[in-house]
């Protein structure tokens, strides 16, 4: 395949992002550094959200329900305010499993892989050439801008973050404004039974866009390694969404989360 198709395949992948410049290209780029200047390449994504029950734009998240979205492909979190959808959502929160968390002996983030290596195997994006940051970044932002002769390397966007219900401008001077949520956090699934994983699966769960979510930084920062009985996104119409969304990655990877996080699960979804 020639280095335009790539580019064709590439933007498929995000959701239908178009990227404006038109000469061939180079090898993508993986970093997540500072860009040291504006970006003469441009990419957009439509701004509408996808149809369907669970979808919804502007505050209080947007794109696609966890419900319509199993796989984590399709952009953002949009609220489930359907009583049929909430009740879809409890049923899917009973099936997961519950122990006690277990002891965080041991854990190290470099246990999961390398952060955003586009290496691991089984989930989607990966092998793709670009890093899973920049593949969630592209996903989910509005009004891309990618660095000079790079359609990987994300230096500007629009996010409408699902966990505030704010609409962030984002540059990659202020890379941190905007941080990649693992909705299961690591150390959670570390405690939970991952300790026991090989380390491929590992790094799945840490770059399964199921399980990522590009959100406000501070925000994320409140959340660290907790579990939803300690922790829910301040937007209290996403929380349905985010509580369907853990459970859906539990289910997955055949995790289970603690008694009192499952309650708290439940009635975010009028259980």
């Amino acid at each position: 395949m020639n280095g335009r198709g790539v580019r064709v395949a590439r933007a498929g992948l995000r959701g239908g992002a178009v990227v404006l410049a038109v000469a061939v290209l180079g090898g993508c780029e993986g970093g997540i550094g500072i860009d040291p200047g504006p970006a003469a390449s441009a990419g957009a994504q439509d701004p509408g959200s996808d149809a369907g029950s669970g979808s919804g734009s502007g505050s209080g998240g947007s794109g696609a329900g966890p419900l319509k979205n199993p796989d984590g492909t399709k952009r953002g979190l949009a609220p489930l305010t359907s009583e049929a959808d909430r009740s879809a959502g409890r049923k899917l929160i009973d099936r997961v499993k519950t122990k006690g968390r277990g002891p965080k002996t041991g854990y190290d983030r470099d246990k999961f892989g390398y952060a955003w290596l586009d290496s691991a195997d089984g989930v989607p994006f990966a092998h793709n050439g670009c890093d899973t940051r920049n593949d969630l970044l592209a996903r989910d932002g509005e009004r891309l801008k990618y660095r000079s002769g790079s359609d990987c390397v994300v230096v500007s966007m629009t996010l409408r973050d699902p966990y505030t219900g704010k609409t962030i401008e984002w540059r990659k001077q202020s890379a941190s404004k905007v941080q990649i949520d693992h909705v299961m956090p690591l150390s959670y699934d570390w405690q939970m039974g991952a300790a026991r994983w090989d380390e491929d699966k590992r790094k799945q769960i840490a770059n399964d866009p199921l399980n990522l979510i590009p959100v406000d930084g501070p925000t994320n920062g409140s959340k660290s390694d907790s579990g939803p009985a300690s922790w829910l996104p301040p937007d209290k119409r996403i929380r349905c969404s985010y509580v369907v969304r853990f459970a859906q990655v539990s289910l997955k990877y055949e995790l289970p989360v603690t008694a009192a996080d499952k309650k708290v699960m439940l009635r975010q979804c009028g259980g």
